[in-house]
């Protein structure tokens, strides 16, 4: 450096620095060093900051006032610099510092005034590489700033007045460059419109907002003044929500898949040279070349390739990898910045040892220990952000992927994956994913903690570390044991939690019948045996977490305990002093949360990977094939073409149909008819898509619209049931009711098609729900209409008006090509063309009077049903004649329409009710036909008076409410209750004493410290160890104790007893509540908050109870 900065300027002199009260920099080191530092930065940043400029589409900033500021303070900046230029090249004779500094700080200066322009042109509203550069350049002017003041008021006056001008011109520029810089810019044009009411502002923040999280401000000042709500939340970042998560995930599984297959196919394509070719010789040869040794035979098996399988894994982190990296960047950088402060520590207790130092040194280690603090939290922060956003989207598109595949799974895949298993693997297993992302960077940071631990505390204690480094290294396989264990329990658990989940999902879907029947406490002892499985294996998983926490909350303490008695104990001369001991166990302090840590990583870990197992099994079910049916749209006169038809609901399964050859011409009407069991839904389904297609080819032409025997009814209102999405016309809409006979039903409803119907259409009739199924499916206008048995739901009289004016060759349908499964004999004579189906099998097919000729399955078919039929023929025209007003209460329910909307009712016990309710309408007397049809007429005239009055229409499902503010004392106090109250107060006098114990041994090492002072360390070596080490085993055997009382036995049994009521409450609930309480949300129940009371509220205590 004494070529640039001459021998009159020297680069360092310690005399100025750190050994005088007031300090100061040589002027060679200011005009070097701290005038090139930002310059450097800069100039090496640029090129890559650029190339990622170009990249950034977002439009363009009009040239703002800001913008105008930042560049004409750069401009300045450049002029500045180059007047401190041309002035020395008046001067001459000057070091050649003085003509490289301003060369290069001017060359910076335009190179940062075009960054702002060129940020500008590409859309960037707050830069932070420039925010870094301008403070740079404000911390390295701040110590000339001070210089050129000290050294103007030693000397009384200002030498270089120029120079001295031109800096302090240049410093404020800097300034306000600094402080513009931490304002942001205005949208960019061309830029895509916000148009959510409430955005997230993080998406908009500037770069020093998004590193201090200012922009969480508003957020955190509003939920200060009131309790935060749903409402009050931002929006969801569009990067963030299922639209794009669920998709990147899909779409890296689907390569595994692809992956899998290619390797199954070449596995596949090598297995047909696994034989050798046989001898073409014509002789026979016991051993000839022509056959292969058991030898080549073995050789050729073990050298066969296993097929790959595609790795959920792998897709995963292909898809979340990346952005998780960033966070693992920021903590592999705090992880650093934390064994500053005990260098810090030692330098600070060295400092009070020397009486002959600068007080500034204190200031100043006191100042870098507050500042490394707080940098080291804001990069922990940053890196729990990344974590806990990376662990979000994992679990949104975890879910996502799961519901998606539960829709296209096979129906033999159906059978291996219950209800139970798909409501757990989105709502437990989902959320082990995001459990495990938070903290999953403790599997690389732990051990790198512990090195780095290990070797200061090297420095400081020599080769008595090794002592502790000993304890961890038993402890391992100590650990390894139990997470083996613990993975077997979790496995066992996951299937009992399945068997509860599915169990209640029957109980929830089949509640009406369980209460008429009075089967609630049968089936509450069935949940509750399979919960007490579930609460054995929870018992055992305690156990051994009581263990894990045991020996690794003890393993700092035994590392210190073995380190430091191994210390003083080898060698007289090792003294712990206050710097020996308060630096180690500063150390130490750092090493005990990788040690904590990392046993609940491994056990979350241990149970991600069950999990892992569980959802890539799911995944990996066979899915429907979507081009099993052909629906493109040729020309053709049919609409529905099977030929040669064989289907099965699984692979492994027989058929169910054989040999199906159909053409339905386009807008015909045709019949399927047969016996039960026969194969008409069947048929139905394979149109669809739903069977697998064995043999042959099926072709369906245009849209389909689809009428299910059990009518799908969503939790909304009647008329958003009925558009299911499409627009509202209401000419159609209303034409649409008259034909599906719902208007008198309209009429009766308490909000009329604004009525809100529950979950499953829980508050409707079988008929209606069937009625608006039918509705649901004439206002699609599809081009082909499947109708699996619609008109067996609804009375004779019904059935007859949604014929004629619905599906008949008069109805609404009319053109429409309609496939119609019915038992109705009476409605055949009117259809197109008619197929009978025997066994799987298509046994005849053509018009009614063909198959009349023919007398075959159809003749018998007819015989078997034409009594019911005509029974039911009288019923209709015996209730519309005599009760023709009756029709809109007959329209909305009677007993017949309720008992026909129960699935489990057969054909016979259908026809039996009808002739029982012909019977005993026959058997009726004239008077109570007459009180009937009084009373009936008197309902209709106050109906009529209620229609002038206006409806209010109530909501039937009610949202979901949830507590805030403060967790109220009655519900601790309810937990105490059932942890009980007197255990309660035990374990926390066990916490209490635990505490003291960890604090007694940090008391008495500041005794054993001040042993060096006094002299008298050998004379107390013993004592001092065996105290110690008494507090500290003391501290791990309460440890224990409380873990086995609260894991093992208190909380079980509080998980126990809470499980227990919210069984009871559930199914002593009335008929009502489940009407409105939609069957997830008490799934949820049982499932989601059921573990957290098992797993979650546990551990939390457990945590809570140990700060204190």
């Amino acid at each position: 450096m004494e070529r640039l900065c001459g021998p009159k300027l020297p680069f360092w002199v310690s005399n100025r620095t750190f050994n005088s009260s007031w300090p100061d920099l040589p002027e060679c080191f200011q005009l070097s060093v701290l005038s090139w530092v930002q310059c450097i930065y800069l100039w090496a940043v640029s090129p890559i900051y650029i190339f990622c400029l170009k990249k950034n589409k977002k439009g363009y900033i009009m040239m703002s006032l800001l913008n105008r500021f930042k560049t004409a303070f750069g401009f300045l900046l450049w002029i500045v610099c180059w007047i401190d230029l041309f002035y020395t090249l008046h001067e001459g004779n000057q070091p050649p510092i003085y003509y490289v500094t301003p060369l290069v700080l001017g060359m910076t200066m335009l190179l940062a005034t075009f960054l702002i322009q060129f940020e500008r042109l590409r859309g960037v509203q707050s830069s932070g590489v420039l925010f870094i550069f301008w403070l740079l350049c404000l911390l390295c002017a701040t110590v000339p700033f001070r210089s050129k003041i000290l050294q103007a008021s030693s000397q009384g006056e200002v030498t270089d007045k120029l120079r001295f001008t031109t800096f302090y011109f240049y410093f404020s520029m800097v300034v306000c460059e600094f402080i513009l810089c931490c304002f942001n810019e205005k949208p960019p044009l061309f830029s895509n419109v916000v148009t959510d009411p409430n955005p997230c502002p993080e998406a908009t923040a500037g770069f020093l907002s998004r590193i201090t999280f200012w922009w969480f401000t508003s957020m955190a000042v509003k939920g200060y003044k009131m309790p935060l709500e749903a409402k009050d939340l931002w929006s969801l970042n569009k990067r963030d929500s299922s639209k794009v998560m669920v998709p990147r995930l899909l779409n890296e599984w689907e390569k595994e898949e692809a992956k899998a297959k290619l390797s199954e196919e070449s596995v596949a394509s090598q297995a047909t040279y696994a034989k050798p070719p046989p001898s073409t010789t014509n002789h026979i040869s016991g051993g000839g070349e022509g056959e292969s040794s058991p030898e080549e035979v073995e050789v050729l098996l073990s050298s066969k390739k296993v097929a790959h399988q595609p790795s959920f894994l792998r897709a995963l982190v292909k898809a979340f990898g990346p952005y998780f990296l960033i966070g693992s960047g920021y903590k592999l950088l705090q992880d650093i910045i934390t064994f500053v402060n005990p260098q810090l520590l030692k330098m600070l207790i060295l400092f009070i040892k020397e009486k002959d130092v600068p007080n500034w040194w204190g200031y100043t280690l006191a100042c870098l220990m507050f500042f490394t603090a707080l940098l080291q939290t804001l990069i922990l922060h940053h890196q729990f952000q990344y974590c806990f956003v990376t662990g979000m989207n994992v679990r949104t598109a975890v879910i996502g992927a799961i519901y998606r595949k539960a829709l296209v799974i096979t129906n033999a895949a159906k059978r291996s994956s219950t209800v139970g298993e798909i409501v757990n693997l989105m709502s437990v297993d989902a959320q082990r994913f995001m459990d495990l992302t938070t903290f999953l960077n403790m599997l690389w940071s732990a051990p790198l903690q512990i090195m780095l631990a290990l070797y200061f505390l090297w420095q400081i204690l020599g080769p008595s570390v090794l002592a502790g480094v000993a304890v961890m290294i038993m402890l391992i396989p100590f650990n390894a044991f139990i997470a083996m264990k613990t993975r077997a329990y979790q496995v066992e658990q996951m299937q009992h939690k399945d068997a509860r989940i599915k169990l209640m999902n029957e109980i929830l879907n089949g509640i009406k019948v369980l209460k008429l029947y009075a089967w609630e406490s049968s089936f509450k002892e069935k949940v509750l045996a399979i919960r007490q499985k579930e609460l054995i294996v929870l018992r055992k998983t305690a156990y051994l977490g009581a263990l894990s926490t045991m020996a690794w909350t003890s393993a700092p303490f035994l590392v210190a305990l073995t380190t430091f008695a191994v210390y003083v104990t080898v060698d007289e001369k090792n003294i712990l002093d206050a710097e020996t001991a308060f630096v180690s166990i500063s150390l130490f302090n750092i090493l005990r949360f990788p040690l904590n840590m990392l046993p609940q990583v491994i056990s979350s870990l241990v149970q991600a990977s069950v999990s892992l197992k569980r959802v890539q099994n799911f995944l990996s079910h066979d899915e429907l094939d979507p081009d099993s049916v052909n629906r493109s749209n040729t020309v053709t006169e049919f609409a529905v073409t099977v030929v040669n038809g064989k289907f099965t609901w699984g692979k492994d399964d027989a058929p169910v149909l054989h040999n199906i050859n159909v053409m339905v011409p386009q807008g015909s009407l045709l019949a399927v008819v047969g016996h039960v069991g026969c194969g008409k839904s069947s048929l139905i389904s394979a149109l669809l898509g739903d069977m697998e297609k064995v043999e042959g080819e099926v072709s369906v032409r245009g849209s389909v619209a689809y009428v299910p025997q059990q009518a799908w009814i969503q939790n909304a209102t009647l008329r958003d049931n009925i558009l299911f999405g499409n627009p509202y016309n209401e000419q159609k809409y209303n034409s649409v009711l008259e034909a599906c006979a719902l208007t008198p039903d309209l009429q009766v409803l308490p909000g009329g098609d604004m009525t809100e119907i529950g979950e499953k259409g829980i508050n409707l009739s079988g008929g209606q729900r069937q009625r608006v199924s039918l509705a649901r499916a004439l206002y699609s206008d599809a081009d082909v209409y499947l109708l699996d048995d619609p008109l067996s739901a609804v009375d004779a009289h019904v059935s007859k008006h949604i014929f004629d004016n619905l599906i008949g060759p008069e109805g609404a349908l009319k053109g429409k090509t309609r496939i119609l499964v019915t038992h109705g004999i009476s409605f055949l004579p009117q259809v197109d063309n008619i197929m009978v189906m025997v066994d799987g099998r298509v046994s005849e097919m053509g018009s009614y009077q063909d198959l009349l000729k023919q007398n075959g399955a159809f003749a018998e078919f007819l015989r078997n049903y034409a009594l019911e039929d005509i029974m039911e023929e009288d019923e209709a025209s015996d209730e519309i004649i005599e009760d023709d007003e009756l029709f809109p209460d007959d329209a909305l329910s009677n007993h017949t329409d309720m008992v026909d909307s129960e699935p489990m009712i057969n054909e016979a016990k259908r026809s039996f009710i009808r002739q029982m309710s012909i019977m005993s309408s026959d058997g009726e007397n004239p008077r109570s036909r007459s009180v009937r049809r009084h009373g009936c007429s008197q309902r209709k005239h106050s109906e009529s008076q209620d229609k002038k009055k206006p409806r209010e229409m109530e909501k039937l499902i009610q949202a979901e409410t949830a507590e805030t503010g403060q967790v109220k004392g009655k519900v601790y106090l309810e937990y105490v209750k059932a942890v009980g109250p007197l255990l309660s107060v035990v374990i926390c006098f066990l916490y209490g004493c635990q505490s003291a114990a960890s604090i007694g041994t940090n008391i008495w090492l500041s005794e054993w410290t001040n042993d060096a002072v006094m002299n008298s360390t050998a004379e107390n070596v013993q004592m001092r160890v065996g105290v110690y080490a008494a507090l500290g085993f003391a501290q791990g055997a309460l440890l224990l104790i409380n873990c086995l009382l609260c894991r093992a036995y208190s909380m079980l049994q509080a998980a126990k007893l809470t499980h227990r009521n919210l069984l009871q409450g559930v199914l002593r609930a009335p008929q009502g509540f489940f009407e409105s309480t939609p069957t997830g949300r008490l799934l949820n129940r049982f499932s989601k908050d059921v573990d957290a009371i098992d797993s979650q509220i546990p551990d939390n205590i457990d945590i809570w109870m140990r700060t204190f």
